[in-house]
């Protein structure tokens, strides 16, 4: 454990920074897995509002610094694909 203060105010902040981290990180993966439900549904309309949103979410995601902006591509370009064979 730190003596010093600033390093004590460190901790508290890195375990602040790590939670929200982990909050914004669980709200993208639910995001995806709604786009992943409504394409398995086969719902062409839910699947695009759905696609929206999470292509936002990974967006945001990217602003962040939660998410590599190639990762992110990726992941849009996956999502794209799955809904383009819904059609």
């Amino acid at each position: 454990m730190p003596n010093i203060k600033s390093a004590k105010k460190r901790v508290l902040v890195n375990q602040t920074k790590a939670m929200q981290n982990k909050a914004a990180r669980s709200a993208l993966k639910t995001e995806i897995k709604k786009f992943e439900a409504a394409v398995a549904e086969g719902n062409r309309s839910e699947a695009d509002s759905a696609y929206k949103v999470a292509v936002k979410a990974v967006d945001k995601a990217v602003g962040h610094g939660l998410l590599h902006r190639n990762n992110a591509a990726h992941k849009k370009s996956a999502m794209t694909i799955k809904l383009n064979k819904l059609a």
